[in-house]
């Protein structure tokens, strides 16, 4: 499920390579969350990460992200880890703005749910590529079924 959140770029940690194969961006947004302001850290991976290449700090942008978790055993106890994975940023100024009121939006920032359904993304890996449909029996000369 994507959801989005608007607020002020106040740290970019830069693109760190993580291993030969993934690499990853964080960064920090600023969020006006009613009297206080909440410092929430997104990350982005492999492609994305230059996503954020077009934005300065103290920039207002909006971010469309999709939460992610996992959990992981260590020593008998289970850890449990959350990202916010960001795949889309575009400046909070420019184009077409929040609208205002319901359930999960602010008046200044804040988080939301975006109002459409993004196009699905490309998906790269090879096992899990969409399937040619396999072409239909054309008569039943060509069925070799028992039914």
């Amino acid at each position: 499920m994507a959801y989005e959140a608007t607020g002020t770029l106040i740290v970019d940690k830069g693109t760190q390579q993580v291993s030969e194969k993934f690499r990853k961006r964080e960064f920090v947004l600023e969020i006006q969350d009613g009297q206080y302001p909440q410092t929430v850290k997104f990350e982005l991976a492999q492609d994305k990460c230059d996503l954020l290449n077009g934005f300065q700090v103290n920039t207002p942008v909006k971010v469309t992200f999709d939460l992610r978790g996992r959990a992981y055993d260590k020593n008998g106890e289970t850890l449990y880890f959350t990202t916010l994975s960001a795949w889309k940023i575009e400046s909070a100024t420019g184009g077409q703005q929040p609208q205002q009121g319901g359930y999960g939006q602010q008046q200044q920032g804040g988080y939301q749910q975006p109002q459409q359904q993004q196009a699905p993304r490309a998906n790269n890996n090879p096992a899990m590529q969409r399937q040619a449909p396999a072409a239909p029996i054309s008569s039943d000369a060509d069925n070799d079924l028992p039914f």
